[in-house]
């Protein structure tokens, strides 16, 4: 069995082993995945993290061991973004971004050496209000999920990963985690809150500050109002989004 880890800040994940083909998701530094196949160029890969599946290009990787994951995955970068270098050269990395096997704030994946000024460890006691704040205005990015664009689901993960806490990848599978709020009246802090389409297809998450506000990704991150029928755009006044459960992940 083979794994890699990915050595860019983020890199595409794709439906395709094509770099024409649609990001699905993205896997961010550090990140450790399965190898399942490959091609000349890409590998199909499987996120360790969230079980995610897709194609990576393979100069996006650097293969490693077990040992290398198991230890990877224990640290992560908490400021929303960092400086570092990798060979000698500046990188900018997101915050989510894995970093467990430092000695001496040097890290080494492959062939590659990265050396870092500073980061800190992922810790419990982050103060989720401030922490959800410092996000405002990142755009959206369909298939996103690190500082230099993310999706709706992207978002609730990351921030949920800064608290120890792990989630499902897409909206609908977060959806299937904790447990159900029954009035928006008594949601909390960092309760997650889940809108379907006219389907009835879950397609949209945002994590509510209290029980009339919300901070998602639409468009950029973003706080708007929210109400026992939905978002509403602040600056527009109109519905947006139609809510559909209430979910607790934070006990």
């Amino acid at each position: 069995m083979s794994f890699g880890a990915c050595v860019v800040a983020v890199a595409p994940l794709r439906a395709e082993a094509l770099h024409k083909s649609e990001m699905i998701s993205q896997l961010i530094f550090g990140e450790c995945v399965k190898i399942l196949n490959d091609t000349k160029d890409f590998y199909k890969v499987i996120s360790l993290y969230d079980n995610y599946e897709g194609w990576c290009a393979k100069n996006q990787l650097s293969i490693v061991d077990e040992h290398f994951y198991l230890n990877n995955h224990l640290q992560i970068i908490t400021s929303p973004l960092i400086s570092t270098t990798i060979n000698a050269e500046k990188i900018y990395l997101s915050s989510g971004s894995f970093v467990g096997c430092t000695k001496n704030n040097q890290l080494n994946i492959g062939d590659n050496k990265i050396v870092f000024e500073k980061f800190a460890e992922c810790t419990a006691s982050i103060q989720l209000n401030d922490c959800l704040k410092a996000y405002l205005n990142i755009p959206y990015l369909w298939g996103g999920k690190a500082v230099f664009g993310i999706d709706c689901s992207g978002f609730a993960q990351l921030i949920y990963k800064l608290l120890g806490i792990k989630l499902n990848r897409d909206a609908y599978q977060q959806a299937e985690q904790g447990e159900i709020v029954g009035f928006l009246q008594e949601a909390k802090l960092g309760d997650l809150a889940f809108f379907d389409n006219e389907e009835g297809r879950i397609t949209h998450v945002g994590i509510l500050l209290n029980e009339s506000q919300i901070i998602h990704a639409a468009g950029m991150v973003r706080i708007d109002k929210i109400d026992n029928a939905g978002i509403i755009n602040t600056t527009t006044q109109k519905r947006t989004h139609q809510l559909r459960i209430i979910k607790r992940v934070i006990f």
